[in-house]
């Protein structure tokens, strides 16, 4: 592979059911679900544009038409905005989809999972290295910092390599992530030799656990589409990258920042509760209220 020197392409798996929302993901996709103004993946798609990427493939499912919206252009919303003079509003629209960043959609048929969804990404991605963020995991750079995708990038483009965004969990998490071991490799980065999906605690090969951000080599595809089945009997991703670790090398990048695991309930509420903190213009209420209620 030639030497990279940007990422153009991220893929956004969102073929899943989010069916630990039910009722509420029942008729409207999980990515959707808002937290305080503005829905999962728009988040996700905001970091990807933040790092330089400019094409945006979205791997959808059935019912998930409202995400393939809610990136296209709204005639009628946006002459109604224009006409009542609502002008902040129609910029904070129209700034959904900037005029340089392109959305393309594919199907995801069946669910056979998160490597089979990645693999349907495949023939719009092409030869090149490609990120992937999964909108569940709602992430954020440290403070004044650049966001997840961003700190990857700049890393990827010196190894040359799949990157993944790992953290460290506790034991008794461990059986909930792919777990990533190796050798230190620099600051903040271990040179992968070993991952393990969804371990239990006792066969662990550590703590670090891979987070919802990827930058993967093409050569990923290959080992996706010649792997058996795994976990759960579902296509693997983490299984894939495992391919790629004798071939090519795999890195792991313990991230600067937060993540919230916005798949799980506790998670969106945190989110929710402290990204409305940071709020500009609900923050300072909603404060005062938590301050009152705690009382």
């Amino acid at each position: 592979m030639e030497k990279v020197t940007k990422i153009h392409k991220a893929v956004f798996p969102v073929a899943g059911l989010g069916t630990r929302f039910l009722p509420a993901t029942k008729a409207q996709p999980k990515e959707m679900l808002p937290v305080v103004d503005k829905p999962l993946i728009q988040y996700a798609v905001e970091e990807a544009y933040e790092a330089g990427v400019r094409h945006m493939i979205f791997v959808t499912g059935r019912n998930k038409r409202a995400i393939e919206d809610h990136f296209d252009t709204a005639y009628e919303l946006e002459s109604e905005l224009e006409a009542t003079g609502k002008m902040e509003l129609l910029e904070l629209v129209r700034s959904l989809q900037p005029s340089d960043m392109a959305c393309t959609f594919v199907r995801q048929p069946r669910s056979l999972g998160l490597g089979h969804a990645v693999l349907c990404a495949q023939p719009l991605v092409g030869d090149d290295p490609f990120a992937v963020l999964l909108a569940d995991d709602l992430m954020c750079g440290a403070e004044q910092g650049n966001g997840v995708l961003k700190q990857m990038v700049e890393v990827f483009l010196q190894v040359q390599t799949s990157l993944l965004a790992v953290q460290e969990v506790p034991l008794e998490h461990v059986k909930r992530y792919g777990i990533v071991a190796g050798q230190p490799a620099g600051n903040r980065l271990t040179k992968v030799e070993r991952m393990v999906e969804k371990p239990s605690a006792e066969e662990a090969p550590s703590r670090m656990g891979v987070a919802g951000r990827y930058i993967l080599t093409p050569g990923v595809f290959e080992q996706i589409r010649n792997q058996p089945r795994g976990a759960g009997g579902e296509i693997q991703l983490t299984d894939g990258i495992a391919g790629l670790l004798g071939i090519e090398g795999v890195h792991a990048y313990l991230y600067e920042g937060k993540r919230y695991d916005c798949g799980s309930k506790e998670g969106f509420l945190q989110a929710t509760v402290e990204f409305a903190l940071k709020h500009p213009e609900v923050g300072p209420g909603f404060q005062e209220y938590l301050r009152h209620l705690r009382h």
